[in-house]
């Protein structure tokens, strides 16, 4: 098993780093708290429209199926093959240890230990898994750029502005990792074997079937901003779409960076200050937050069925 193979050290590292993110999610979490009405926030949650809520999840759900589709066309296109059915099963049950069981042990890593157990190198996996996040990524930048050259004056130009141009150089920076690898000297400087490595990969991947590729990928955020936009109904918020689809974008990017459980904190600490911009309730957002966090959840466990049974045949094959 992988774990028992893991160094002692690599072990505490990780574990010393589940922690500290840990401690940034309830630091985050605990001063927003400190900052709102927690009677009105029960109040909020009490008036939750159901319709809604179960609107949010199905748009959450189809939001993370078709993240498993877009895995399994760059995969594919990687040449790991392998059917739909084992995406599936392996996304949802990253998801399900990213999202319904925090742990040192992260869902990207599960997906590449899935992939290499399939008689790949993890090497190889671990490029597959990292060229699916660059791509859901340029994804959302793309579509957020599109909601706020839509809406220019949402957002005070002080914050505008900056936002802006984080996108234009986050998909500049997409493009450019893109297309690096056709480049001679690239290839001619040993230094950059690895930015050549991953720009070939990632042409590849992009390379076939890119209408799918380009819709499924647009997809999964879109779904997603579609399931915020349900659950700040469900809770009262009555903002139009284009609002959630320039605002909500930035705190999810902010959620990639790897300093939080899950972007747990660090979602609510975005939302709630970049609603705020807008004049929105700052609990009310705060709760939409949650339950988003929540219906995350529980999309993913389907996630647990897959870890179980998986566990159940590991077992009976010992």
């Amino acid at each position: 098993m992988f774990f028992f193979r893991t160094p002692l050290s690599a072990i505490v590292v990780r574990r010393i780093k589940f922690l500290v993110r840990l401690l940034v999610s309830l630091s985050i979490l605990l001063v927003i708290l400190r900052s709102i009405d927690v009677g009105q926030a029960w109040q909020v949650i009490a008036r939750a429209r159901p319709e809604w809520l179960l609107c949010a999840w199905l748009m959450q759900f189809g939001s993370t199926a078709v993240s498993a589709y877009r895995w399994q066309l760059i995969m594919r296109n990687l040449g790991f093959g392998q059917t739909f059915s084992f995406y599936w099963d392996s996304y949802f049950k990253g998801m399900f240890f990213n999202q319904g069981l925090p742990t040192s042990i992260g869902g990207d890593a599960i997906k590449v230990l899935d992939v290499a157990r399939r008689g790949f190198r993890k090497r190889d996996a671990l490029v597959g898994v990292a060229i699916d996040r660059v791509t859901g990524l340029g994804a959302l930048l793309l579509l957020t750029l599109a909601a706020h050259l839509v809406n220019p004056d949402l957002l005070p130009e002080q914050v505008y502005r900056p936002i802006l141009w984080l996108l234009v150089a986050g998909l500049l920076g997409f493009f450019s990792l893109v297309f690096l690898g056709r480049l001679a000297w690239i290839g001619g400087n040993p230094r950059l074997a690895v930015v050549k490595t991953m720009s070939d990969r990632l042409w590849q991947a992009v390379s076939l079937r890119r209408l799918l590729l380009l819709t499924s990928s647009l997809l999964v955020p879109l779904l997603a901003l579609l399931a915020f936009f349900a659950a700040g109904r469900a809770l009262g918020l009555r903002y139009d779409l284009v609002t959630y689809f320039a605002i909500v974008p930035p705190a999810l990017v902010l959620t990639v960076i790897p300093v939080s459980i899950a972007g747990w904190g660090v979602r609510e600490g975005a939302l709630v200050g970049l609603f705020s911009l807008i004049g929105a309730d700052k609990t009310v957002v705060l709760m939409m937050s949650l339950v988003y966090g929540i219906l995350l959840i529980l999309v993913s466990l389907p996630g647990l069925a897959v870890f179980l049974r998986g566990r159940r045949l590991w077992a009976d094959q010992a």
